[in-house]
């Protein structure tokens, strides 16, 4: 690989982690505000460790020039690639399992009212 791209790589993935990490933890955020103000408390319970573990991961950061979650000059690192990968890949599990759990609560309702 050369140079050029080997650079272009670390600033596209710099560049993305800021894009797509802050708004992730944000709406996350906003999504267990918004079950502690309608009293769902197992929703929130549920919730309750990933966001700790958002909240631990955005603290515990690199410290770098801009506010992203990588950095990028040991993101090629085999460990913390396959870390960053178990990582998303459990998140995505997270993510698909509440969303047919949420979309079980909204069929439930309608279907009951």
């Amino acid at each position: 690989m050369s140079p050029f791209f080997f650079c272009f790589f670390l600033r596209l993935s710099e560049n993305t982690s800021f894009f797509l990490v802050l708004p992730e933890y944000l709406i996350h955020f906003f999504f267990c505000v918004m079950f502690l103000c309608a009293a769902e408390w197992l929703t929130l319970f549920l919730n309750l460790p990933l966001l700790a573990y958002h909240v631990w991961r955005y603290t515990s950061r690199p410290v770098m020039s801009c506010p992203g979650l990588y950095d990028p000059t040991t993101i090629m690192n085999a460990d913390i690639l396959a870390y960053c990968q178990k990582e998303g890949w459990c998140k995505l599990a997270f993510y698909l399992l509440s969303f047919f759990y949420y979309l079980y609560g909204m069929i439930y309702v309608l279907v009951s009212s």
